[in-house]
């Protein structure tokens, strides 16, 4: 199956000159996978089961093809996650025969390492078990989806983002990449975050999951869904809670366009049900995906700048 995949994506892009670009970016998302490969010992693949990380496991397993994937995955579970994404996560790591590791947010709440907080969203909870799962499994070369579309703080990050022994970004520490060339030095403690999806849009990603007929959870894709309206985003009850009193809970058609915790992260309006009628919309969009569905990100003008130097993004 993954086979014939891989070979019917080549066939398309020898015969349609739409795909160069997309060609070129596989490409050197692959050779950022495969010089991690060759530098590191211990590398780990964030993967939570959104289309980020799902195309950046897919493009991980296309690199090392026919061999198996030599990383295992991690996953921040926030225990706020869409029960939706959580089994699609579970799928995949079954049907190619991964190793995941999760990290959970509940168990830190649970022995008061750490405290929930008073506005009940858990993104900014995922730092500390981030950084001590990458600690106990010594991990040494972190992928993640990030791409420098997605938010100010994010477009001017490295390929290569050299993090200290707490997890830490230091702008002053970062290395040029020219050429192609990465530079994977690190001390004894230290990590490097890779983000080999940097040079992607959103328009990218969506080309790239309907040239290779990439499987997603289903919550990227239209549907009846029980929603209210919150700070300008639709959001959906869970075991986070909501909606108050003064909010209105509809069955609305609602697809998501980033996932994340429950509690902060909002579904758009949307009758798209397939990859031509979402790439439709994506290309029309005039807000990133996390400026219009993530209130997490809204906490403050530096909310994630904030994160990333504290050791999560």
């Amino acid at each position: 199956m993954w086979a014939s995949r891989i070979m019917t994506a080549q066939i398309r892009t020898l015969a349609n000159p739409e795909y160069d670009t997309l060609t070129a970016l596989e490409s050197e998302s692959i050779h950022i996978f495969r010089e991690v490969a060759g530098e590191f010992e211990r590398p780990v693949i964030l993967f939570s089961g959104g289309k980020d990380s799902t195309v950046l496991l897919h493009l991980a397993l296309k690199a090392f093809w026919p061999a198996p994937l030599p990383f295992s995955l991690l996953h921040v579970d926030t225990g706020h996650n869409l029960p939706e994404v959580l089994d699609f996560r579970d799928e995949i790591v079954e049907r190619y025969g991964l190793r995941l590791h999760v990290a959970k947010v509940e168990d830190y709440l649970a022995d008061g390492r750490l405290t929930e907080r008073p506005d009940g969203i858990r993104n900014p909870l995922q730092t500390v078990p981030l950084l001590d799962a990458i600690a106990e499994h010594r991990f040494d070369a972190v992928f993640g989806g990030g791409r420098r579309d997605e938010e100010r703080s994010r477009a001017k990050e490295r390929i290569f983002s050299l993090r200290n022994g707490f997890g830490q970004w230091d702008p002053k520490r970062q290395r040029p990449e020219l050429w192609n060339l990465y530079n994977g030095k690190h001390a004894p403690g230290e990590h490097v975050r890779v983000f080999p999806l940097s040079n992607w849009t959103e328009l990218d990603i969506w080309r790239y999951i309907a040239r290779d007929d990439i499987a997603l959870a289903s919550i990227y894709y239209a549907h009846q869904r029980p929603v209210y309206q919150r700070d300008g985003m639709w959001m959906t009850p869970g075991s986070w809670g909501g909606p108050a009193d003064n909010e209105l809970l509809e069955t609305l058609s609602v697809r998501y366009r980033t996932v994340g915790d429950g509690s902060s992260t909002g579904a758009i309006l949307s009758d798209a049900t397939d990859n031509q009628a979402i790439l439709a919309e994506v290309a029309a969009s005039r807000l990133t995906e996390r400026g219009a569905t993530r209130g997490d990100d809204r906490v403050s003008e530096a909310a994630m700048e904030d994160r990333k130097r504290e050791g999560y993004f």
